[in-house]
């Protein structure tokens, strides 16, 4: 599917131009890096470990034991046909109804304990500008505002039935009071066989499973450098010839974490499941105390595994070459460097809990062989960098991050957010900051301290360029032009502050919206929103909403829109009072709102995969839209409606952990800047972006629902979204002339598609 949100503007957006130290504005390439210094002036001139002691060869016995298994699965079964054609609401030629000057809603059940919504039955629509507090609608923030507040925390009303047997089973997930995060980059491996590929960026990891050469059952770690792309065929009509699509290898085992006691019994399982980060374990059986955890965080700089008690085992189905064993550092953290026979360099640090030598030994050209019933932490890096890249590897090994924390803020049309990252390992007072791996959105934003703490090294990604290494336990970013004073009117972001939207049409564009709005406003709303599909039914819906707006707010009829937005009304109240075809649940099993069609057709694909949590963004942004415009055109509907429409805020988007129904930001991802479509299914591909302006307008939708209810939080989350949004897809999703975040031979498209980690 074609990516259509809207295009990013460049001469509109608002960029900043950091004064970014000679030490990285003279790297040339990927991987050049200068010796001595980060630019946050850490000096480097010995390093901590010393020149290496040894240098091992495997033995000449199985030197010749197996070939390099460099070139990994290229997966050409894409997603690429998107939607179905069908459009989610007929054309003017569809019987209308009569519509009488003053339409009395549906009645509410008979029960109005049980929390339906009752209806206003006499529509009364202000022609002035709703107010708010101390301000008006359109009117820009002007004081600070937190932007991750609850929405509420209260328990989904009793007219929406809860049941636990979601047919996706929860595959080895240890228990946790939170609730369980769905579309997250983790999935993969409490999913399916568990053995498909999770993206951390840089770094992919798989549970290898005992494939391959080294018939490993440990976990696979793979980065992928350019030259491994693979392209798909050109297209000739468009100009340049692009490539359709190119595509990273997948399941290349380049070094692989395990433990001798790994084998057919091993299980993996997590833990902890959070918006950014997850634990995954491996247990040579189910029960054993013996396991090694690996924290997942995103944009983690070394890929780190935790042993209890194991053997450790690292092997590589690329094959060693050579393996480096290097002094021991003062802070008790022994080295090995490792080349193996695709020629990339990696560098393995083993920090032992109680002082223990692991003394890994190369026993053959897929094995490293540790000691027995060691306990400590093995971690993993790629180093394309020689011995500058070392050098910043050296000085920040032994420490890692096991989770990260998000806080973010607003003021006037500035918004600034925090990622600060929990850590375990050498964490005192003279321990090492974290090596986290930043992308390219992330750099354009970095403000503060956080421009000086990034250091010369870098590490291609699969589809969002190059990561920049980071030294810090914390970054802190900035959006400097919230959209503060977009509203439902149509609005140009190109134009100065406070003459944006456009509220005043041209006669002859009015007189063309009237007659095209007389036939339509006329239309059975009620007929062609109450479908088997929330997402046809929240287009239909947010659809008519627009119209009733234009014809009231652009075209000055409000008589006219009275008769639209009665009906509207009656069409809304048949999802708010959970009685279109296929009721709305609450999954007490993953904790979120979902559509019974599959519970009923036993068709996981049924409304797009919307019971598995699939494109939750996408369906519920139609109805808060729709509802926005509603409650602005009728204040007293807003306050009979609100925890309904509140109730799909929180499970697309819920901003708070002490909201306990709902996982926090289950589709907005803001660590990529964007959102993932794809809930409980297992793919090759991982998660994907399939509508990068369904995306967008899910922002815009929170935005508006928040001004109108007066939840500034919500408001200003929104704005921030799309501002974080307007720079994510032109970094990654609509490519201008000139990105250097895909390949050349690709951006002439101008569009990603359907975008996954390892592919577009």
């Amino acid at each position: 599917m074609i990516s259509d949100g809207p295009k990013s503007d460049a001469s509109s957006q608002v960029r900043y131009l950091w004064i970014v130290p000679m030490l990285i504005a003279v790297q040339s390439h990927l991987g050049h890096a200068l010796p001595g210094r980060y630019v946050n002036e850490i000096t480097f001139t010995t390093g901590p470990f010393g020149q290496p002691s040894s240098t091992k060869y495997p033995p000449i016995t199985t030197i010749h034991q197996g070939f390099p298994a460099t070139s990994g699965i290229i997966n050409t079964a894409l997603e690429t046909d998107g939607r179905p054609s069908i459009q989610p609401f007929p054309t003017p030629s569809v019987p209308s109804v009569t519509i009488p000057k003053v339409l009395s809603a549906a009645a509410p059940p008979s029960n109005t304990s049980t929390g339906y919504s009752k209806l206003v039955t006499s529509p009364k629509i202000n022609s002035t500008r709703q107010y708010l507090g101390r301000r008006a609608v359109g009117q820009a923030m002007i004081d600070q505002t937190e932007v991750f507040r609850p929405v509420a925390t209260t328990p989904p009303p009793r007219h929406i039935p809860s049941r636990g047997d979601h047919p996706a089973p929860r595959l080895n997930i240890a228990p946790q009071s939170s609730p369980l995060s769905t579309n997250k980059f983790y999935a993969n491996f409490f999913l399916g066989s568990q053995g498909q590929g999770v993206w951390t960026h840089p770094y992919s990891l798989t549970w290898s499973k005992g494939t391959q050469s080294a018939k490993s059952w440990g976990m696979a770690v793979a980065h992928i450098d350019p030259d491994q792309r693979v392209f798909g065929p050109r297209v000739n009509d468009i100009l340049g010839s692009p490539a359709r699509y190119y595509i990273n290898p997948v399941a290349i085992q380049s070094i692989i974490i395990s433990a001798a006691e790994l084998g057919n019994n091993t299980i993996l399982t997590t833990d902890s499941l959070q918006a950014f980060s997850a634990n995954a374990n491996l247990l040579p059986q189910a029960g054993s105390s013996s396991k090694i955890t690996f924290p997942l965080v995103q944009g983690m700089g070394l890929v780190t595994g935790v042993y209890t008690n194991l053997q450790p085992v690292i092997q590589s189905s690329v094959l060693f070459r050579s393996v480096s064993v290097g002094a021991r550092s003062s802070t008790g953290i022994f080295k090995y460097q490792i080349t193996l026979e695709d020629n990339k360099s990696w560098l393995l640090y083993a920090t032992p809990r109680n002082g223990q030598d692991p003394q890994l030994s190369l026993v053959s050209n897929t094995e490293l062989r540790g000691v027995f019933n060691w306990c400590g932490v093995i971690q993993i890096a790629k180093n394309p960098a020689g011995s500058s890249g070392e050098y910043i590897y050296d000085n920040t090994a032994g420490v890692y991050p096991t989770a990260m924390d998000l806080t973010a803020s607003t003021f006037s049309q500035t918004g600034t957010y925090q990622f600060r990252w929990r850590k375990a390992g050498l964490t005192g007072a003279s321990g090492p900051k974290l090596l986290m791996f930043a992308l390219p959105h992330h750099v354009e934003s970095f403000t503060g301290p956080t421009p000086f703490a990034t250091a010369p090294l870098r590490l291609q990604t699969t589809t969002k360029g190059i990561a920049t290494a980071v030294v810090a336990d914390a970054w802190k970013l900035v959006e400097a032009n919230l959209p503060v004073d977009m509203g439902f009117a149509p609005w140009n972001g190109s134009l100065p502050l406070g003459s944006r939207s456009t509220t005043t049409l041209s006669p002859t564009a009015i007189n063309v919206i009237n007659k095209v709005a007389e036939s339509e406003i006329k239309q059975d709303m009620g007929n062609q929103t109450d479908l088997d599909s929330m997402y046809f039914s929240g287009k239909a819906l947010s659809k008519f909403a627009a119209l009733v707006y234009a014809v009231h707010q652009l075209c000055d009829e409000p008589d006219f829109a009275r008769l639209g937005l009665s009906q509207l009304k009656v069409a809304f109240a048949k999802f708010s009072t959970n009685q279109q075809q296929y009721p709305l649940v609450y999954d007490t099993a993953w904790r979120g709102l979902v559509s019974s069609g599959a519970y009923i057709t036993g068709n996981a694909g049924q409304d797009f995969g919307n019971a598995y949590y699939n494109d939750h963004h996408f369906h519920y942004a139609y109805f808060i839209h729709a509802a926005g415009i509603i409650a602005h055109l009728d204040p007293q509907w807003l306050q009979l409606n609100k925890e309904w429409v509140n109730l799909l805020v929180r499970d697309a988007a819920n901003p708070s952990t002490s909201d306990q129904y709902f996982p926090f930001s289950r589709a907005f991802d803001w660590y990529h800047g964007h959102s993932w479509a794809k809930g409980l299914f297992e793919s090759a591909d991982a998660k994907d972006e399939e509508s990068s302006s369904e995306d967008a307008f899910f922002a815009y939708a929170i935005k508006m629902w928040g001004r109108v209810t007066g939840d500034r939080s919500m408001e200003a989350r929104g704005n921030l979204m799309l501002s974080v949004l307007a720079r994510t897809l032109r970094n990654y999703f609509l490519m201008q002339d000139g990105n250097s975040n895909h390949p050349a031979e690709f951006i002439g498209n101008k569009v990603t598609g359907v975008l996954f980690p390892p592919s577009t």
